[in-house]
């Protein structure tokens, strides 16, 4: 596997300044953005939201680094980031001021245009309980100083930050308390508790009121919101889940009677020439469309090292696009370089509203009879199939170049995924 351009720069700063030498002696190692400037842009080489993207010398030897000034950095073998909670829950329906023309809930492309519609919709209302609530704080600013604790894998180290930059998403005050967002609008399975910490501290310091950190998350219409308290103020990882919700701008209910008109509608398809997907999480597969719709042409690498997918979820998620005909993998005509963008069909899907949108998205898996039939069986039961019996509709639906039982029993958890998305997406 090729090594991207970060894996490359890191290589040649640790050889020159011996880093894995420094940190078994003394625990860590102090770098200034000015000695990483000699390889690489320190801004490039330093942005890490997600576990996935740390270069493989980090992965490699367990670890992560963190600001500490404005032109300052330490390395060690420090526990950066947290899972984020898997739960199941249902999402809330809320209704969009119907007066406003200059916002397009329907066409959310920016972490800023997602923070302005859960504003505007009272969703940052509902979440944090606070009827009076304003816009107050955003943007870059110095973290000011102040010391922490954090995990490493010899025990606890101290650090001293020192007028580092922190940016903020969106701070919202209310009567009782300060909440401070960070937002992204694809999907992660974690993420960097210093964008929740740094804030956090800072305002901690400044201002009576509580002070609320919470990660706002938007994809396919669903806004999900998880509040974060640091039990330990002086411990960067004491961070603690306290609530999560997701919400929904919906106009038009998708409920069981539609669905099975969808059933006995659709036309089952011939199965293509091509991997059955190895994909999960079909949220995942939707969000990598949502990035193509907004970028038109993203790199391979650039998903990886960008959207917390490492480069085998790349080349699953890209696949599992490519097998529903969402997804074309191809050069860009330019760079050259091998990468994804939406086919014809994916670019039409994603001009619908998203009631709309979400119904295609559920005619495009059940065209495909494994599928189809495994969600008749569930809906006939009440409840999803075992793996056995899916293994069996699998073995009876001619899947392309599926043979051996270890990889039918693999790809069925993609069926069981998929069709817990269809299920999640019908008002009971």
């Amino acid at each position: 596997m090729s090594k991207s351009r970060n894996d490359l720069a890191w290589k040649e700063i640790f050889d020159k300044y011996k880093v894995l030498d420094e940190i078994l002696e003394v625990g860590h190692i102090e770098i200034s953005a000015t000695k990483i400037n000699e390889f690489r842009e320190a801004r490039l080489m330093t942005k890490f939201d997600h576990k996935s993207q740390l270069p493989k010398l980090f992965a490699d030897n367990n670890l992560s680094i963190l600001p500490t000034s404005r032109g300052g950095y330490i390395i060690g073998t420090f526990e950066t980031f947290c899972d984020f909670n898997s739960d199941d829950i249902k999402v809330s329906p809320i209704e969009f001021p119907a007066f406003l023309e200059s916002l397009d809930y329907k066409n959310i492309t920016s972490e800023a245009t997602a923070i302005n519609c859960a504003f505007v919709s009272k969703i940052l209302h509902n979440f944090t309980n606070e009827e009076n609530l304003f816009p107050t704080v955003s943007g870059r600013m110095s973290s000011s100083s102040f010391d922490f604790d954090i995990n490493t894998a010899k025990g606890l180290f101290r650090i001293n930050v020192a007028n580092s930059q922190i940016e903020i998403d969106g701070g919202y005050e209310g009567d009782n308390s300060l909440t401070l967002i960070e937002a992204k609008n694809y999907i992660s399975d974690d993420f960097l508790v210093r964008q929740l910490y740094y804030p956090f501290k800072l305002w901690n310091e400044k201002i009576n009121k509580k002070i609320r950190p919470v990660f706002l998350t938007y994809t396919n219409g669903v806004f999900h919101l998880r509040e974060y308290e640091f039990a330990n103020i002086e411990h960067y990882n004491s961070l603690v889940l306290v609530k999560y919700k997701k919400y929904a701008i919906q106009e038009v209910t998708f409920n069981l009677e539609i669905l099975a008109g969808i059933i006995d509608k659709v036309q089952i398809v011939k199965e293509p020439e091509i991997p059955f997907p190895q994909a999960d999480s079909f949220e995942r597969v939707v969000n990598l469309c949502e990035l193509l719709n907004q970028k038109e042409f993203l790199s391979k690498e650039e998903i990886t090292q960008n959207y917390d997918f490492d480069s085998r979820q790349t080349d699953y998620y890209s696949n599992a696009g490519k097998y529903l005909e969402l997804i074309e993998v191809g050069r860009d005509p330019i760079t050259l370089q091998t990468g994804c963008f939406l086919t014809s069909k994916g670019k039409q899907i994603f001009n619908l509203n998203f009631d709309d949108r979400q119904k295609e998205f559920v005619k495009l898996i059940i065209s495909h009879s494994a599928f189809r039939n495994t969600l008749k069986l569930s809906l006939e039961n009440g409840e999803l199939p075992n793996k056995e019996t899916i293994i069996d509709i699998m073995k009876r639906s001619n899947l392309y170049n599926v043979n051996s039982d270890s990889t039918y029993f693999r790809r069925a958890s993609t069926i069981t995924g998929w069709i817990n998305w269809i299920l999640s997406q019908v008002e009971e």
